[in-house]
């Protein structure tokens, strides 16, 4: 029933077609948005199993943690679900740059007149 899942304190992701829920991560310090990916039920599993955050990459189609390469983990400080629990809000500690790119976040330019800028 969607009122449990809206209202209720069951944890019931509501993936869609894809088995997948949008995650938000913020910095826990400061409230910078750091970057938005996609869990599927194993990374959610796996984030909350180890407080380190998972995702599914769609592009490679497999499980990965955040930093797994590079060392740039997120500790996560606090997981919320949106009201109708199909996106995930990560509030967390980077270990270093939280893009791929180098930079502290995955929103680094802005947009101006139809060109980026780096913010």
């Amino acid at each position: 029933m969607d009122q449990d899942r809206e209202t209720g304190t069951e944890f019931q992701p509501k993936f869609d077609a894809a088995g997948l829920v949008t995650a938000v991560v913020t910095d826990v310090r400061n409230g910078d948005v750091l970057m938005v990916a996609h869990m599927n039920a194993e990374a959610i599993e796996r984030t909350i199993a180890t407080g380190e955050a998972h995702f599914w990459s769609r592009s490679r189609g497999s499980l990965w943690r955040k930093g797994e390469t590079s060392g740039h983990v997120l500790r996560v400080a606090e997981m919320r679900v949106d009201c109708d629990q199909d996106a995930i809000w990560i509030k967390a500690e980077p270990a270093g740059p939280a893009c791929h790119t180098g930079a502290p976040n995955c929103f680094y330019r802005r947009i101006e007149g139809g060109v980026l800028v780096r913010a």
